[in-house]
């Protein structure tokens, strides 16, 4: 079932968001007279349920040169993306809360939910850069007034804050990840469709948008979903490996042209559809006027290997037996043959 990438500024209200989303998606889940609903199942994924610590994202203490290469924010996530790998499927909703404020980890991540034929989508969290800030510094007071009054930390703000609001960001750290921020962009794939709220939506309001992300996942407006070609397993054959079937029908094909063709060109090189079976031949029609020679063979073989390694140009093939690839491999030359004619 469907991934929600929740995505903001730091310190814009996507944790308040992404609990009221769960809340809506567990009433709808749990709603009798919706079927339909029923056979999904709820996670909420988070740096505070993965217990990961916000300075991970610090980059302050580390040389401008090596940032890009930060270990322990790789880390975090690499345990996010596994945690989400584990649960994402048909039948689960994901809701991932965080920054998500990298457009590549978007894009992986809509990969991910893509090849197990989900759909997702991006919760986006409007929020100014002035009240986020607002938002943190009045956290990091409340985190300094905890620190001053010892004896009351367990009594009343440690459990306040554990109900109501997260750590704060170290100042320079919430600068940097508020300039390293990509926006999400409904024009691209991986962000589409783009849902959005601001932090001074109502109940209604929220409410309106949950109804539009919910059909959107598993409502009426869900689409089909289709794995990229080239992630999806084919049957192989079992007379050998893959590769080496494609590799050696490809350069018997290439023998019989060589063996059969005249020295004038343009000849019909017929080739056996299945060797053994009774089945119409191919036909590999050479261009007139001129010999096809051994490099130009070749040359057209590694093109065609590549493309079929590549899953390239695949789209609606099953079975790539011995006999798939001669039919794709001729016409494959034919449409060669023709172009330079």
């Amino acid at each position: 079932m469907p991934l929600i990438i929740v995505t903001g500024l730091p310190t814009s209200g996507k944790t308040t968001r992404a609990k009221q989303l769960h809340n809506y998606l567990s009433e709808r889940i749990a709603d009798s007279s919706s079927p339909a609903a029923a056979k999904y199942r709820l996670h909420l994924i988070s740096d505070q349920t993965l217990s990961i610590s916000r300075s991970v994202y610090d980059l302050s203490a580390t040389p401008a040169h090596t940032r890009s290469a930060n270990a322990s924010e790789k880390d975090a996530r690499a345990a996010i993306y596994g945690a989400t790998k584990r649960v994402l499927s048909d039948r689960d909703i994901v809701i991932l809360d965080g920054l998500n404020y990298i457009k590549g980890w978007r894009y992986q991540l809509f990969c991910e939910a893509k090849a197990v034929r989900t759909p997702s989508c991006v919760l986006q969290i409007g929020c100014t850069k002035e009240k986020a800030k607002e938002v943190n510094e009045e956290r990091l007071r409340r985190r300094q007034d905890a620190v001053d009054a010892v004896k009351d930390k367990e009594e009343k703000n440690g459990e306040e804050r554990e109900e109501e609001e997260e750590d704060p960001y170290e100042p320079e750290n919430w600068e940097n990840l508020v300039f390293r921020y990509e926006e999400p962009n409904p024009m691209t794939r991986w962000d589409s469709p783009l849902f959005t709220l601001i932090w001074e939506d109502d109940e209604e309001q929220t409410k309106q948008v949950f109804d539009s992300l919910w059909d959107a996942i598993a409502g009426e407006a869900r689409k089909l979903v289709r794995p990229n070609q080239a992630t999806v397993q084919r049957t192989r054959d079992t007379g050998g490996d893959y590769l080496y079937v494609l590799d050696r029908e490809t350069q018997e094909i290439v023998k019989r042209i060589l063996d059969q063709q005249s020295d004038d060109g343009g000849d019909d090189i017929k080739i056996p559809r299945n060797i053994g079976s009774n089945s119409e031949d191919l036909v590999v029609e050479l261009p007139a006027g001129k010999k096809v020679g051994l490099p130009q063979l070749q040359r057209l073989r590694r093109a065609y290997m590549g493309l079929h390694r590549g899953g390239i140009g695949l789209e609606g093939v099953g079975n790539m037996g011995p006999e798939r690839i001669r039919e794709t491999f001729v016409g494959y030359l034919n449409d060669a043959f023709e172009k330079d004619g």
